[in-house]
């Protein structure tokens, strides 16, 4: 099956999950859960909950132990698109091909929105049927750990930050690593704990390594894609040039940059060439690669 079906269908799983969990129908709160829905039901590609399925499906794991850890991830991501499209933050109007939550429903029901799906994803994975309470537990904290302070929220302050203390280039990497490696890494090792090989240091190790390259080959080809692209072909605001955001295009021409990609993408397969039925892996590295939006 080629790599865009098994996305399509492992995103379908997904979607399935989430739309029982988010099915509040109270009256009194049901704007602010239309736009919890309206934002995690606008498409996109799905790819961190597809990391986890692939990694757990790597290590011989059960997909219905999974799920839910898949689905946390979705809320997390797009809490952070929520946040990221809003006024005072990227000031997006467009996400998905579709208007920012805060242009549907207004800037205080966008904030709360994403605030709702932050909370409940963490609820979404310490609640797993599936997996034992020390799973769950674990599953919590690697959430907690990716999405705060010291992973994706901290990549953020990084590019909000008018002034680099370390040399622009590595301050660059290392704001990517965070901003968008830090919850790549994350759907990548819940892979590997709902398989039931946390405790295996190789296969962390593999998990880690091919999520870091693929986590930075990902921002390369973003930078690449709205420099090039309309945003009818991306789905989003083209918003780098009129935000002044640092980019890999900073630093190299377009052809340096996908080849840096190249090499990340090289090295993330390399990762996990070790392992029997890395095939998907290997072809997903090389999607994200050539992706066009």
């Amino acid at each position: 099956m080629e790599i865009q079906k098994v996305l399509e269908t492992m995103a379908e799983k997904t979607d399935q999950v989430l739309a029982k969990a988010l099915s509040c129908q109270d009256p009194d709160i049901l704007p602010l859960w239309d736009a919890m829905r309206y934002s995690v039901q606008g498409g996109g590609k799905r790819i961190r909950p597809a990391l986890a399925q692939l990694f757990c499906r790597l290590f011989g794991g059960s997909e219905e132990k999974v799920l839910p850890y898949a689905a946390a991830l979705e809320c997390i991501h797009t809490y952070s698109l929520i946040h990221d499209d809003l006024p005072c933050m990227d000031d997006d109007d467009l996400r998905r091909g579709r208007p920012s939550c805060h242009k549907q429903f207004g800037e205080a029901r966008a904030v709360l929105a994403g605030d709702g799906l932050l909370t409940y994803a963490f609820e979404l994975a310490a609640s797993n049927p599936y997996a034992t309470a020390s799973d769950n537990n674990r599953a919590v904290i690697l959430l907690a750990q990716a999405a705060g302070p010291l992973g994706m929220v901290a990549g953020q302050e990084m590019d909000l930050a008018e002034k680099q203390p370390t040399p622009a280039f590595e301050w660059l990497l290392k704001t990517h690593r965070l901003k968008t490696g830090a919850m790549i890494r994350c759907a990548a090792l819940l892979g590997v704990l709902a398989a039931g090989k946390y405790d295996d240091a190789q296969a962390v190790a593999a998990a880690t390594a091919y999520a870091d390259a693929v986590g930075l080959a990902f921002q390369i080809i973003d930078d690449l894609l709205d420099y090039t692209e309309s945003e009818a072909d991306t789905g989003k605001s083209a918003s780098d040039e009129a935000n002044d955001k640092l980019t890999f295009l900073r630093f190299m021409s377009p052809g340096d940059a996908f080849d840096f990609a190249v090499c990340q993408t090289v090295e993330a397969m390399r990762a996990i060439l070790p392992f029997e039925g890395n095939d998907q892996l290997t072809c997903l590295a090389r999607y994200l690669l050539l992706r066009t939006k």
